[in-house]
């Protein structure tokens, strides 16, 4: 095994046959054990998860903080979910795939020690279509249900992933010669310290009244990218397709389900296809330059953001994005967002509706997206986060 080798992961084409057994399969409640994760909320569960996206918001760590929160307990971030469960490796055989847009709807806090029970199902797909990246790609489209150990309805994701044939995309696109992004020491030194500045509003509620149309929300930075914050998403949590293992467990597992992993040329030891977000021989296979970011994480930093500008006292009620670049190690995105409009909803709450970008240092936008965060009103009696705290 040398540098030189490359590495190969299963191949196939998008053939008429594949894409009538994928067809058959539409509507099915998938089987997804080996994918769940977190089950319990406890607290060092709950830690593990916010530290994974970078979240230092008290009210998910600090117990009495979270008791003197309109919560009236401890609770976990709202993307918490999607560290119990996440997403799943299915079907299209030999296809590579990107995870390439999801909305989210938040009902319930999730409180320390409760237990969440997911599940999934495969909707169907749209195409084939035309693609730039690989001649022709196909849309998976799933949909994710959580409910906790009273039969409460947490939360939903419907979530999106664009599937493509591997070799058309390495001959398009090529194994690169992309390289980190050269930082100088004076440039990490700025981005580090304004991500350290940068704080949740925490216990000042941000009112209904005082947000206006045009308004610019708070942002929030990610970045420089490293290897570490991407096993520190794994390590809370974050998107196991199936659940990352090793040695024995992971070589039984990848004879059972030989579309799971890879042989790394320079080690000699196979490997997760998810190791695309930290080796970057996987990512050349896949067809891309360089090891890259979990649409899942991305999503984790959209409602951290959300949750920061909303005070303990607002709800994000709906969180929509589409991961339009690949956000590469190395890379530092800035997440932000624009009031455009507000309103009473349809079920009686004050809410703004957020327009959100999150741009990388080349100036490109790799996550516009959309939110509803409910906010307290000075003439209502109880706050959105009051109103879905748990009594007794």
């Amino acid at each position: 095994m040398t540098d030189a080798a490359e590495a190969l992961m299963p191949e196939a084409s998008l053939t008429a046959e594949l894409i009538e057994s994928m067809r058959a399969r539409a509507g099915t409640e998938l089987r997804i054990e080996h994918s769940i994760f977190n089950e319990e909320a406890t607290r060092l569960a709950v830690a593990k998860f916010a530290d994974g996206i970078g979240d230092v918001n008290p009210l998910w760590t600090d117990r009495d903080h979270g008791v003197r929160s309109p919560y009236r307990g401890p609770v976990a971030p709202p993307s918490f979910v999607i560290g119990c469960f996440s997403g799943i490796q299915f079907g299209w055989p030999g296809l590579g795939s990107f995870h390439s847009s999801t909305r989210i709807r938040f009902h319930r806090p999730v409180y320390w020690h409760d237990t969440i029970t997911p599940s999934c199902r495969y909707v169907g797909f749209d195409g084939p279509k035309r693609s730039s990246f690989a001649e022709q790609m196909v849309i998976d489209h799933f949909a994710n249900r959580y409910t906790n150990q009273l039969g409460e309805l947490v939360a939903e994701i419907d979530w999106d992933v664009i599937n493509f044939e591997r070799g058309t995309a390495r001959d398009r696109n090529g194994s690169g010669a992309r390289a980190a992004h050269g930082w100088s020491e004076e440039e990490v030194a700025a981005i580090e310290a304004r991500v350290r500045a940068e704080q949740p509003r925490g216990r000042r509620a941000r009112f209904f009244e005082d947000v206006a149309v045009g308004d610019e929300l708070d942002v929030l930075t990610k970045g420089p990218i490293g290897l570490t914050d991407e096993i520190a998403f794994l390590a809370g949590g974050g998107a196991p397709i199936p659940r990352l293992a090793a040695h024995a467990a992971a070589l039984h597992a990848y004879q059972r389900h030989p579309d799971w992993s890879f042989r790394d040329p320079e080690t000699g030891a196979q490997e997760p296809i998810y190791s695309v977000h930290y080796n970057r021989q996987a990512a050349n296979a896949m067809g891309v330059a360089y090891p890259y970011d979990v649409g899942f994480q991305r999503q984790c930093w959209h409602v951290q953001h959300l949750t920061h500008w909303a005070s303990d006292f607002g709800w994000v009620k709906e969180v929509e994005a589409e991961y339009r670049r690949f956000v590469h190690l190395s890379d530092v995105v800035t997440l932000s967002g624009t009031v455009t409009g507000k309103r009473v909803d349809e079920d009686g709450e004050h809410v703004v509706d957020i327009e959100t970008r999150a741009l990388n240092q080349r100036g490109e936008n790799a996550m516009p997206g959309r939110a509803v965060v409910a906010l307290p009103s000075r003439s209502a009696f109880d706050s959105p986060a009051g109103s879905r705290a748990r009594r007794g």
